[in-house]
């Protein structure tokens, strides 16, 4: 084809749903990460070094703020129902903030746990906020925005973890209070971003068609859609919580299993954290088109039994043979949960969207967020009880994970009918 007659690529901009709007939210989501990784990264060390806490009170911090946290997702669910979104989304930027700075003000143990506490409300909600906003704006292409927004979120994620690094190689006390501020920067340009960003449109209600009624009283208005009755969405999200062990078993899982149960390097540990992002940012986007709708996104369940029963099994095998063994394993173990990862996103994103009624979208959203908000406050406390109990336990949680997978799509094989958009209806906007 000459080069004349070769058709004219989509400019980049145009290739991100949502439009302008689309393209703030990942700018936003950019600098989220980013500031998150300049404070994460150094949370523990400030409370040590700055504020003098001792091990045990710092993991009683870190515990107590991650339990106040899981109200945060339903929470906001249930204000984004009830107010428009993009107040909602702000009010939580500024107060994420706010609990961040009053961080400075004091070294008292009891005050430093209520300001944790406080700023993990609105951390948590702020997941489902963004996730309802982008699946309001990018419509039927969610998945590949949703897709696009972990990569570009892994290298916020990223380049924050390095400006923490050179922070904490100065190791000042000033040094860590700037990683602080940093943070509460981010916070700040979000929410003045978010000022910029359109309120996105509700979903649409389905109303009956035919004649009205003429006569008698009018009809009661139908009762909003309740995720604390909806059993079947409970079950969902119970099953992905579990499924979000991959994140424990990642970040918390491995670098224990290496330095306790394997002679693999130390060094290893990080080395598959980097092998995780590249991999994410690689793959993400092009396995979207495989998680794109309901019924593709509940196929999906079956390669994730695959993968973890992969992942679990290597981890298994490193802790029984040399180092060569162990490298290799973990390797294939860090390999195959990634993978797990991707996948388990892209079907835990469109399917919850799916799932969720349109009137009552942020209930279910927030509800849903629970499974994360669980897994990120139990799952380490789990997976360092498995370290402990030797090799043989990574099977077993294998097991639990294909069990989890077969339910899961059980489960959504019976609700996708009533999901779905085979049959025509008629919407109106709620404004």
């Amino acid at each position: 084809m000459s080069r004349s007659t070769r058709p004219a690529r989509t400019p980049l901009k145009d290739r991100i749903p949502g439009g302008p709007d689309g393209r703030r939210l990942l700018l936003i989501g950019f600098i989220d990460k980013c500031g998150t990784g300049l404070w994460a990264t150094a949370m523990a060390l400030y409370f040590t070094y700055v504020t003098g806490l001792g091990l045990a009170e710092v993991g009683l911090l870190v515990a107590l703020s991650g339990a106040a946290g899981i109200a945060g997702a339903p929470l906001g669910g249930r204000l984004a129902d009830r107010f428009p979104l993009v107040h909602v989304l702000i009010g939580t930027q500024l107060l994420r903030a706010a609990a961040l700075l009053a961080l400075l003000t004091t070294d008292a143990y009891v005050l430093l746990v209520v300001y944790s506490a406080i700023g993990a409300l609105p951390d948590r909600a702020t997941n489902v906020l963004t996730k309802l906003y982008a699946a309001r704006i990018a419509g039927p292409d969610r998945a590949r925005y949703q897709a696009i927004n972990r990569t570009t979120s892994n290298f916020g994620w990223t380049l924050g973890g390095l400006g923490a690094a050179a922070a904490l190689a100065v190791g000042t006390t000033t040094a860590y209070q700037l990683l602080l501020a940093g943070n509460v920067l981010s916070y700040l340009l979000m929410a003045a971003l978010t000022l910029r960003c359109a309120e996105p449109p509700a979903p649409a209600r389905t109303v009956a068609t035919g004649t009205p009624a003429t006569d008698g009283p009018p009809a009661p208005a139908p009762r909003r859609s309740n995720p604390w009755r909806d059993r079947a969405f409970l079950g969902f999200t119970a099953g992905d919580a579990v499924f979000f062990l991959h994140d424990s078993i990642l970040q918390v899982g491995l670098p224990l299993w290496i330095v306790h149960a394997t002679d693999a390097p130390a060094g290893l540990a990080p080395l598959l954290l980097v092998v995780n992002s590249v991999l994410v940012v690689l793959f993400q986007v092009p396995l979207s088109r495989f998680g794109a709708t309901p019924a593709s996104a509940r196929r999906l369940y079956r390669p994730l039994a695959a993968l973890f029963a992969t992942g679990t099994s290597a981890v298994c095998v490193s802790g029984l043979g040399g180092p060569a063994t162990a490298v290799t394993a973990l390797v294939v173990a860090a390999v195959a949960l990634t993978f797990a990862e991707m996948l388990h996103t892209l079907a835990s994103w469109e399917l919850s969207v799916a799932l969720a009624p349109d009137d009552a979208q942020g209930a279910y959203l927030g509800v849903h967020g629970l499974a994360q908000s669980t897994q990120r406050f139990g799952g380490p406390l789990l997976i360092t009880g498995l370290v402990s109990a030797g090799p043989y336990a990574w099977p077993v949680l294998g097991a639990v994970l294909v069990a989890t997978t077969v339910a899961q799509r059980a489960l959504i094989g019976r609700r996708l009918p009533e999901s779905s958009l085979s049959v025509a209806k008629v919407t109106v906007s709620e404004h």
